[in-house]
């Protein structure tokens, strides 16, 4: 086994208000400077819709990700051939209408405008040319309800839902969205890395945080092309490539990222987690009914002996592996199985999990016209939520619908339980059949419940320390007498090391 260590997020989407919290702190951070205004590292998209890029998803457009090829894996729109035949001209790009151009308003015409029976207006302008624009989308202009006629009915993941199903969704009491917020998934086989001609995309080894050195990309953005995701921006300005860092110098301080850290509805998770690199190919080229299984299965036990000392022969340290046994991420992933990879289909190895939402359950309108919502029991199953099945498959499993529903049923269950041990108003008939379904304990119900509802700021982010001494001690051993490291770097020495 070859163990590293994998710094991993979850998003309870069960709790996610769409709020943009996270979106204007990364922004505010990261993203505030020329050619990064249509930059947004942070997004939060509503689903049923297009999302952002619009139709980001649909890899017939863009290209991204990875295609089974025997048994191994073959970049889609990017590689060596393929790049070098799109050098010049990339069929695949998303152009900045995909995005949306940002624009600003001349709020100067508010003040300066000479007296007058009109209202002065702000006109909108571009920030890239300047000029006067007509503001036609933006990056959550589909946000709730409000696209439902452009955004929502285009939506990727309705593919192999007939049209009736489709349609259905949009009648009034079935109605329903739910939001996806998005960063850079961090991937264990991660398509832009995979891409860069210049070999400017790196992943980091002592936490698997993908990064783009500046000083040697050369804008060929055969990452944005090659990450399914698009996670990966071009900026206009700098002419380079950019992306979501997950924060890595708050890591390194002990800080959670700023998304996380301004999470209103304290949604997000980040902990270690151990994996074996020797199994990446074989996970990525496997059948896609069996990427969800074979993803999970690579990330191991961090308290199995055999698992701990092949980890300290990799040099990884006692205080990760102890953040690796605390991290939240793992019981939600492997522990209690409740979080899944958005797109596994991609074959990038996301490490960012998913906790799929419960649904409104469906109403009914009768031939009078009579709005009825009530359901037998408090709630109803899950065969009557509004979103079919199909489409949180699409999203979460490859279209493996079996393993969302065991994702719902649990965290159904968790609702159960804890309304029969607050309330106590449900029948013993109910509550033993909802948790003996998923095979779930008392125990394992609250431990849910304590993670979701009620974890404190350092039980959500379980972050290990950063052993700085040891990244300095390896650019010592490798740098030669012209201040080059042995990877090709040049290291220039920051003031205080």
């Amino acid at each position: 086994m070859n163990i590293r260590s994998q710094i991993s997020m979850v998003f309870h989407l069960d709790k996610c208000i769409g709020c943009h919290t996270c979106s204007i702190a990364c922004k505010n951070i990261w993203t505030d400077r020329k050619g990064a205004e249509y930059m947004w590292w942070n997004n939060v998209e509503t689903k049923p819709g297009t999302g952002y890029p619009t139709k980001w998803e649909d890899q017939d457009i863009y290209k991204g990700g990875w295609e089974k090829n025997g048994n191994s894996v073959s970049l889609k729109g990017a590689g060596k051939l393929r790049g070098l035949k799109n050098i010049f001209h990339n069929p695949h790009l998303p152009i900045l209408e995909d995005y949306y151009e940002p624009w600003t308003y001349k709020y100067e015409d508010l003040f300066n405008a000479p007296e007058g029976d009109d209202q002065p207006t702000a006109r909108p302008v571009s920030l890239v040319t300047g000029e006067p624009i007509d503001i036609k989308a933006g990056p959550n202009w589909d946000d709730d309800l409000g696209g439902s006629p452009d955004y929502a009915r285009n939506d990727v993941n309705f593919k192999d839902l007939s049209a009736a199903e489709q349609e259905s969704l949009f009648q009034l009491e079935r109605m329903t969205f739910h939001y996806l917020p998005r960063i850079c998934n961090h991937c264990l086989n991660p398509a832009c890395v995979g891409s860069c001609p210049s070999g400017a995309i790196y992943k980091r080894g002592e936490d698997g945080v993908v990064l783009i050195n500046q000083e040697r990309c050369r804008a060929w953005r055969m990452c944005v092309t090659a990450c399914p995701y698009k996670k990966s921006y071009y900026n206009w300005s700098t002419g380079k490539s950019e992306k979501c860092i997950l924060c890595y110098p708050r890591l390194e301080s002990g800080q959670a990222p700023a998304c996380m850290h301004s999470c209103v509805g304290r949604i997000r998770y980040l902990g270690v987690m151990l994996y074996d690199a020797d199994k990446i190919v074989q996970v990525a080229s496997c059948d896609e009914d069996q990427l969800v299984d074979a993803q999970l299965d690579i990330y191991l036990d961090p308290y199995d002996p055999e698992v701990i000392r092949q980890a300290k022969e990799n040099g990884i340290a006692d205080s990760t592996i102890k953040a690796a046994q605390d991290s939240p991420v793992y019981k939600f992933v492997k522990v209690w199985k409740i979080a899944l990879p958005l797109h596994p289909e991609f074959r990038t190895l996301p490490n960012l999990f998913y906790v799929p939402p419960m649904l409104p359950a469906m109403a009914s309108v009768d031939a009078d016209g009579i709005y009825d919502s009530t359901t037998e029991s408090l709630w109803a199953g899950i065969e009557k939520s509004r979103l079919p099945m199909k489409y949180l498959a699409n999203l979460f499993t490859a279209g493996n619908e079996e393993k969302v529903k065991q994702v719902l049923k649990k965290l159904l269950g968790v609702k159960i339980y804890r309304r029969d041990v607050t309330v106590g108003d449900l029948s013993q008939e109910e509550v033993t059949g909802a948790m003996s379904a998923v095979n779930m304990s008392g125990e394992e119900a609250e431990a849910i419940y304590r993670l979701t509802s009620l974890a404190t700021f350092e039980e959500r982010f379980v972050i290990p320390p950063a052993h700085r001494e040891e990244s300095i001690e390896m650019i010592e051993a490798t740098a030669d007498t012209k201040g080059e490291t042995g990877f090709g770097f040049k290291f220039k020495p920051v003031r205080g090391l």
